[in-house]
């Protein structure tokens, strides 16, 4: 069983996959971000850095998809391989972050790891308006995220919409976590989990 998170950034991915891999008893793959070279620099110079950054990433989901594909164990992925070419990537480019010549570039790069990519069994998209990404972002402290603007996120909502709108690879369940506290409230997190079990059946 494979098990996607996918959500904006702060919008909670990796403390829900936390907390599902505890609740199944499955490995968690999380997102590639302490680690990541490009990330300060990308924050702090992003039409520089945004190719980089992006390959980055890229590659870093596609080792974790090829692990899955040859893995016997169930997983729950922290964020997903089609989020960045459909939405960072798209973004940057469109926003004039990323030239043309990068932006096609990436773009093949990307449809050809898509060959070899089977997409999740349950795609869990977190929904989260602006004040609550900027929230969370604020309370987890990265300093490189101080520079964030609040149109760089809104942007990135707007093309979770659309990525979420037309996906048709697999399962798909959208959990509006705008009032939800799944960390301090019991009751959140048992809803949560419930309506999880109920699409997985």
């Amino acid at each position: 069983m494979h098990l996607a998170i996918t959500g904006n950034i702060g919008a909670g991915k990796t403390t829900l996959a936390t907390l599902l891999a505890a609740h199944y008893g499955w490995e968690i793959l999380k997102e590639a971000v302490d680690n990541n070279p490009y990330l300060a620099d990308f924050y702090a110079d992003m039409p520089r850095w945004s190719f980089n950054l992006q390959i980055f990433f890229l590659n870093s989901r596609f080792e974790q998809m090829l692990r899955i594909n040859l893995g016997r164990d169930s997983v729950v992925q922290d964020r997903t391989i089609y989020e960045d070419a459909y939405i960072f990537a798209r973004n940057l480019h469109e926003s004039g972050l990323m030239s043309q010549r990068d932006y096609q570039t990436y773009r093949r790069v990307f449809e050809n790891m898509l060959t070899l990519v089977r997409p999740p069994d349950l795609m869990i998209y977190l929904r989260a308006g602006l004040p609550k990404l900027q929230e969370r972002i604020r309370l987890r402290g990265r300093d490189y995220e101080k520079s964030i603007s609040a149109q760089y996120l809104e942007n990135l909502n707007q093309y979770y919409e659309a990525f979420v709108g037309e996906y048709t690879a697999s399962k798909l369940l959208v959990i509006d976590v705008n009032d939800l506290d799944y960390v301090h409230n019991p009751a959140d997190l048992k809803a949560v989990m419930a309506e999880v079990d109920r699409v997985l059946m």
